[in-house]
């Protein structure tokens, strides 16, 4: 069911019918999309979670295709996002959930590196988010992900890594670990492997052991 947060901003939200707890989804760079909207009712049933899945870019029309989508990025405010990520959560204990997780992917995963500098989230993963922002995507209200973790709680967070992943080389993954998050390395793995059964770089049994990991991650 499509939401519409406090801030105006779209998400979608899923409820069981007996959920355990709360995940806030942050999605990649394309949004909120019906393979979001699968993702989040997936979820939801075969975790038993009420699941909020968020627009990272509200009130634009960028399209389907990834060049203005990469152009926009800059533009982006941690602040406004971050925000948005805790207004699902609050959606989500209004829905009765008492424990709330972040789970995120790319552009997502790089936002829950940003918010474990709040105490809102018990428990984050990041699908091979973003360690140190892209040159390209650097901007005013963009910070760098290492200092959000640097003051909040790395140890919160699981880092889902491809290693032939160029967006995660391997100086910023032992900068990741050294910050002191909790890394799980897929050695044959690309950008964007676990998420999408559409892209090329999908890995079935690589992306289904990672959701496991994830699933115990985010129960604590």
């Amino acid at each position: 069911m499509r939401i519409t947060l406090p801030s105006g901003t779209p998400a979608e939200i899923v409820t069981p019918a007996e959920p355990t707890m709360g995940l806030v989804i942050a999605p990649d760079i394309f949004g909120l999309r019906p393979l979001y909207d699968d993702l989040v009712a997936r979820l939801a049933t075969e975790w038993q979670m009420t699941v909020c899945a968020v627009e990272p870019f509200p009130g634009r029309e960028l399209g389907p295709e990834v060049e203005p989508r990469f152009a926009a990025v800059h533009t982006l405010d941690d602040a406004a996002h971050l925000r948005d990520l805790d207004e699902a959560a609050d959606a989500l204990h209004a829905a009765g959930a008492q424990r709330i997780g972040l789970l995120g992917f790319c552009l997502g995963g790089m936002y829950c590196h940003k918010a474990a500098r709040s105490d809102r989230f018990a428990s984050i993963v990041s699908f091979y988010g973003m360690i140190r922002v892209p040159e390209a995507w650097r901007g005013a209200g963009q910070g760098e992900p290492l200092d959000h973790l640097a003051a909040g709680h790395p140890d919160r967070v699981l880092a889902i890594i491809g290693e032939r992943d160029h967006y995660t080389p391997p100086a910023d993954v032992e900068a990741l670990e050294a910050a002191g998050v909790t890394t799980v390395h897929y050695p044959d793995a690309e950008h964007g492997f676990a998420h999408d059964a559409s892209r090329p770089a999908h890995r079935p049994d690589d992306a289904a052991d990672a959701f496991a990991r994830a699933e115990a991650w985010l129960r604590g």
